[in-house]
């Protein structure tokens, strides 16, 4: 049934009642009319009132549904859908957003697989030149200045192990950039070797102290699987640093029958009522490139907590 017809049934049911009982009530109307007549009318007109916005909140309902879900919406967190029953045009459109919104998040999670690619490719690239172009030209500067000071009186020699200094400490800094950009140890010795090294990273570098424990035996992941939870793990641990002033952060890796498990937790401020900024909207994403589920909420004893919960390959599981 459409929508016009709808409403136009609803309308009839209340119009229908109400001209019986004017037929088959024992009320008559005199001119000029009387007080009680009056009363009668009116108490039937705003009974056929109420009865006709009754009826119409419990026809329309599927649309109130339709409006609140079109409002909350967010392509980020998919399966959210309306429940549809039975036919007709409110049904139909129930089915057509529906359907909408399965087209959408097909080419969300297109567009962002896309965009992420080649996010990795541009860090791949950037990291490289960092370590062949600018971290040999460094390294080079270094020697110089090594053999400089070798060389260079005594009055000079102080200032130019300075500079040496500098540019080392430089050129490592260099280095851990290109690493956080592409982790090589995630390529060549796996996930928890590069988790190993993000931790210790972050704990010498912001003086918090960070603690990790892995499951042994853990399963074979897909390399695209590995990148996300190294991704989410570091976005993690940067969001804790920066914003969270925690002083302690906890870093689980655990598989169960099924899945396997990230857990970051941290004893800072928490989001409170902020918004979810690039970084949050950036994990959700790679978590939907690999039908994860990205859960982010209050840790148990207080602070921030993000599980990045990864399903295994059917013949893992």
């Amino acid at each position: 049934m459409s929508l016009f017809w709808r409403i136009f049934g609803l309308n009839a049911v209340v119009f229908g009642a109400a001209t019986a009982l004017l037929l088959w009530a024992p009320i008559t109307v005199s001119v000029p009319v009387v007080l009680t007549e009056a009363v009668v009318l009116v108490g039937g007109l705003v009974i056929m009132l109420v009865a006709n916005a009754a009826l119409l909140r419990i026809g329309l309902a599927p649309l109130d549904r339709l409006t609140q879900r079109m409002t909350t919406v967010d392509l980020l967190r998919p399966g959210q859908r309306l429940p549809v029953d039975g036919h007709g045009g409110v049904a139909e459109l129930l089915r057509t957003f529906n359907e909408m919104l399965d087209r959408l998040e097909a080419e969300r999670a297109t567009s962002s697989a896309r965009a992420l690619s080649a996010q990795e490719a541009e860090r791949r690239r950037i990291a490289q030149e960092l370590h062949d172009e600018v971290g040999q030209s460094m390294t080079a500067v270094l020697l110089e200045l090594k053999r400089a000071a070798d060389r260079a009186p005594e009055a000079l020699r102080t200032d130019l192990q300075h500079a040496q200094e500098t540019t080392r400490e430089s050129l490592d800094e260099v280095r851990r950039i290109a690493r956080r950009l592409r982790p090589g140890v995630l390529d060549d010795l796996g996930l928890v070797s590069a988790l190993t090294a993000l931790t210790t990273d972050y704990g010498t570098h912001t003086g918090l102290s960070v603690y990790r424990r892995f499951d042994p035996d853990l399963p074979p992941l897909e390399p695209a699987a590995e990148l996300v939870l190294y991704r989410v793990a570091q976005e993690s641990l940067t969001n804790a640093a920066r914003h969270a002033d925690a002083r302690r952060i906890d870093l689980t890796l655990r598989h169960t029958a099924a899945a396997v498990v990230l857990d970051v937790t941290d004893d800072g401020s928490g989001m409170g009522r902020a918004s979810e900024g690039a970084g949050i909207r950036g994990m959700r994403e790679r978590a939907l490139l690999i039908d994860a589920d990205l859960d982010i909420g209050p840790g148990p004893t207080g602070g921030a907590r993000v599980r990045l919960t990864v399903p295994l390959p059917r013949d893992a599981a």
